[in-house]
């Protein structure tokens, strides 16, 4: 069987959700790491008889890596795909891609230049509910699709955050984190291309001084539309909606409520709230390792959404599709997830051993961030922002 050499940049909160997938996958292998955490280092090379390295320089020159995973702060993206594209190694980049479209375009160039791989995620576009119904909405049957609406909401803002992840221009806020998201799902099921933005943004804490929800109207060149809302202000749960099964498939119970808040309500400074942060993920005294975390036995999903077409509406959900045709209302299941976020790991695959051109590459991902960009913007100047150079979806998943 044919392996991934992995190495990792970055063990903070992104590396800590996708470890139960590098785990499981026997597709992967954890070959190094780099963090400036010297304890994240050293439970790195305990739990994987793997180097940990401080630089990312010396990560990237390393022979025995095929790929390179950038989990590290979102600011520091450009930088340090650059770094892996110079010295041959294909690229798997957590989302938001970057912070700005020119540094998406150095990346995606450096990547070409390199005739390497950049795949952005991962992101919940790739989750196997939208995949499905993206391949109904494929055949035909519904016909096009006319409308979508997606809506969030969950405490997201009150989770234990550093200090410039409540900082717009450092990348912080709902919409660099969130509707990054939001807006890749909906990019996916409607096919088409993103022309015109309209869109408003709520910050309502000034203890959490950056983009708490937002909603916007997107309108797509083949005439669908669609609304997007997220709220992370820690009360409503659409959890609730989905038959408390978490974003990550998790079974949830309704006597969380408030639990982030509660927490964060104990905190008495910045310092102390980056600490806390620090302290439950990977490395940290509070983490709790992926061998101890609950199996998830449905997909994962980012909240409810429904695609309405010419003859039906879908409603992927964390163990399926309920399809509503016009004569009957039916429930397509699919089956329970065995590796969480497997389909990264297949897209990463195809590309780095198969050379197949990923879906979620950087110029798909610059898109996504054009029109996070445009959400800003929007509501800023109140009023509608027109996409250019973005390109539609024409490839297969």
């Amino acid at each position: 069987m044919k392996r991934i050499r992995l190495g990792i940049v970055g063990l903070g909160r992104a590396f800590s959700l996708m470890l139960p997938t590098f785990l499981a996958d026997a597709r992967v292998q954890l070959a190094a790491a780099c963090d400036p955490r010297e304890t994240a280092r050293s439970q790195f090379e305990a739990d994987f008889d793997a180097p940990a390295f401080h630089d990312v320089e010396a990560l990237a020159r390393r022979a025995d890596i095929d790929a390179v995973y950038i989990a590290s702060p979102h600011q520091f993206h450009a930088a340090h795909t650059r770094i892996a594209a110079s010295h041959g190694k294909h690229v798997l980049v957590e989302k938001p891609m970057a912070l700005s479209l020119a540094e998406c375009d150095d990346m995606i160039a450096a990547c070409r230049e390199a005739n390497v791989h950049l795949i952005v995620g991962h992101c919940h576009s790739f989750d196997t509910p939208y995949l499905r119904a993206r391949e109904l909405i494929a055949s035909g049957a519904f016909g096009d699709v006319k409308m979508i609406q997606a809506l969030n909401y969950t405490d997201y803002l009150y989770r234990p955050r550093r200090p410039e992840e409540l900082k717009t221009e450092e990348g912080g806020g709902a919409v660099f984190s969130q509707a990054a998201h939001q807006v890749d799902i909906v990019r996916l099921l409607a096919g088409s291309r993103v022309t015109r933005v309209r869109a408003a943004v709520g910050n309502w804490d000034p203890a959490r001084p950056t983009e708490g929800a937002y909603a916007a109207t997107l309108w797509f060149e083949n005439g669908a539309f669609a609304t997007l809302a997220y709220n992370g202000y820690g009360h409503f749960d659409s959890d609730e909606w989905t038959g408390w099964i978490g974003e990550m498939g998790q079974t949830r119970s309704a006597d969380e409520y408030g639990v982030a808040r509660r927490k964060l309500a104990k905190v008495a400074s910045r310092e102390e709230e980056a600490r806390l942060k620090a302290a439950g993920t990977y490395g940290g005294n509070a983490y709790t390792p992926a061998a101890n975390v609950p199996d998830a036995r449905r997909h994962q999903h980012f909240g409810p959404l429904i695609v309405s077409c010419e003859r039906g509406d879908l409603r992927p959900m964390p163990d399926g599709v309920v399809v509503y045709g016009d004569e009957r209302r039916e429930r397509i299941e699919l089956d329970a997830p065995k590796v969480p976020r497997a389909e990264v790991i297949d897209e990463l695959m195809a590309a780095v051993h198969g050379d197949t051109a990923p879906l979620h590459d950087g110029v798909w991902a610059r898109g996504t961030l054009e029109i996070c960009l445009a959400m800003l913007r929007s509501s800023a100047e109140q009023r509608d922002v027109l996409i250019g150079g973005e390109t539609s979806i024409t490839k297969e998943c």
